[in-house]
């Protein structure tokens, strides 16, 4: 009864945010500081990583999650609520019993113990996408059934799973059945004859998983009237998608951070505790489908045996909870794990999303604008027009002074959060760079006494007068989402810091604009 009232719940709640305009999704399936001081004019500054790797070139470009803000917390929150009671609690279904007897109640729990009488099964591997709907009803029954998965293996659009013929767990030419590629597993079933045998597509292994350990406990009852149970399976259908459409776009490619060849990994797979119906894990195994990572699922569910063996080694049961045996690193807390994640495992951490979303709307509008704005701003309309075109002339020369103290100089306003970002990203990279800020925004009373004019003369150089405006040796690649960003993911920005051009000063505005 109780868990028919908390799915009748979730589902009346998440129908109506979805009706009021809350979902931005359309489509249903396979959806695509470290402190440091700032001079008043100027900053310098300085990190140890030396190099950063090529990137392969693709032929398309996500948004990609960053740290975790109160929307992502929101959605995902919503995400679980409209899938009450699937994938929360450990259910077995009635005619399965614990493989642990009374007599050997004080037997130590440890994390490759399975709470259902069928353990021997070992799920060596599940190709998984995150945020795919098929592998999400794959996930909800693992955590009901209290199972465990050697490793997980991330197979978004762009990842080594599906791309890559020399890592150790490409697909290969046995990746499609029956037009079916994930979920897949292979499992291994201790005692049977059969070794190792591969299950593809959610309808394959979840007949499998009821024949081995009997159907799911019913939300509703046998005696209840055939209408009910009609209009409760429909409700169940209509919310398989939903957590897809809450989370649009993520947990479904590869982020541009790790696509490089050279992107970090781990030698060996992290160790994720975590419960499919959980707001908070689901957060870190986005990240962790966005970088490509492999790891080892914990189930942790409600009422998990596994729980034990979380308080043995964390102190509390709180869930996601990650081991990385590669740097002995363990952490609760999903954002301080993805945090954690894109520093070891990505070459840089990806800026805001929604920011880049609103960066994508007016940019297109306001850059026409500006360029119109910026010759006013800075006395163009006055009388003395030589006056005007000698300031202009004067901040160019200051300008081609600057891009050639410093391989990277990046042009900013204090208070905008792009340039922010942009700073963020720079220091992710742990490379020297130089910050010139032309005062707190670009309005009156707020831009720098030659603010104006420097706007100017950027505009007249490189053809943008918005910021940031960021150089490498000399040369504007642009902003930060139509220009710093892109030039990382194509190994552009690489290629140019690297050209040695350190002891030749930029002397004149030709070819400064990439």
């Amino acid at each position: 009864m109780k868990l028919r009232f908390l799915h009748s719940l979730a589902l009346f709640s998440s129908g109506i945010l979805f009706c009021d305009g809350f979902s931005p999704a359309s489509s249903l399936q396979d959806m695509p500081s470290k402190g440091k001081s700032r001079h008043d004019m100027s900053s310098t500054r300085s990190n140890k990583r030396l190099a950063l790797p090529v990137v392969r070139r693709f032929q398309t470009k996500n948004l990609q999650m960053s740290i975790p803000n109160s929307l992502d917390t929101l959605t995902s929150g919503l995400a679980s609520i409209s899938r009450l009671p699937f994938g929360t609690i450990v259910s077995l279904p009635i005619t399965t019993t614990s493989t642990t007897s009374s007599s050997d109640d004080t037997a130590p729990i440890t994390a490759d113990n399975s709470s259902t009488a069928a353990a021997p099964l070992k799920i060596l591997r599940l190709y998984d996408m995150e945020g795919n709907s098929d592998c999400r009803l794959v996930r909800e029954r693992i955590t009901e059934l209290d199972l465990c998965v050697d490793v997980v293996i991330p197979a978004g659009r762009r990842s080594r799973a599906l791309n890559d013929s020399s890592y150790e767990y490409y697909m290969g030419e046995t990746a499609g059945k029956s037009g079916a590629m994930i979920p897949r597993m292979m499992i291994s079933e201790e005692g049977g004859d059969q070794g190792v045998k591969i299950l593809v597509g959610s309808e394959e292994i979840l007949n499998y998983l009821t024949d081995k350990f009997g159907p799911r406990n019913p939300i509703v009852d046998d005696n209840d009237d055939e209408i009910k149970k009609k209009v409760v399976e429909a409700l169940v259908l209509f919310s398989e998608p939903l957590p897809s459409l809450w989370r649009l776009g993520r947990g479904h490619d590869v982020a541009g951070c790790a696509l490089s060849q050279d992107t970090p990994r781990p030698v060996k797979p992290l160790e994720l505790y975590s419960y499919e119906g959980n707001q908070f894990c689901r957060l870190v195994r986005e990240v962790l489908c966005e970088l490509d990572i492999p790891y080892r699922l914990v189930s942790a569910g409600k009422g998990s045996q596994q729980r034990a063996a979380l308080a043995q080694i964390s102190g509390a049961t709180q869930c996601p909870y990650l081991v990385d045996p590669n740097t002995n690193v363990q952490m609760a807390e999903s954002k301080d794990i993805i945090q954690y994640l894109y520093q070891q495992y990505a070459i840089y951490t990806p800026p805001n999303e929604l920011l880049g979303m609103i960066s994508g709307v007016i940019t297109p509008v306001l850059k026409p604008l500006f360029k119109v704005l910026a010759p006013l701003q800075a006395g163009s309309s006055r009388e003395n027009q030589s006056e005007y075109e000698a300031e202009i002339k004067a901040a160019k020369s200051e300008i081609l002074e600057e891009i050639s103290s410093e391989k990277v100089v990046i042009y900013t306003y204090s208070l905008s959060p792009f340039c922010s970002e942009a700073l963020k990203v720079l220091d992710s990279l742990e490379i020297s760079y130089r910050e010139i800020s032309l005062g707190l925004e670009w309005v009156p009373f707020l831009i720098k006494d030659n603010g104006s004019q420097k706007r100017v003369a950027l505009g007249e150089i490189t053809g943008q007068t918005s910021l940031p405006n960021i150089f490498v040796n000399g040369k504007s690649i642009g902003g930060l989402y139509e220009g710093l960003l892109p030039a990382l993911e194509e190994g552009k920005f690489q290629t140019m810091l690297n050209t040695d051009d350190s002891n030749k000063r930029v002397e004149s505005v030709e070819g400064v604009f990439e």
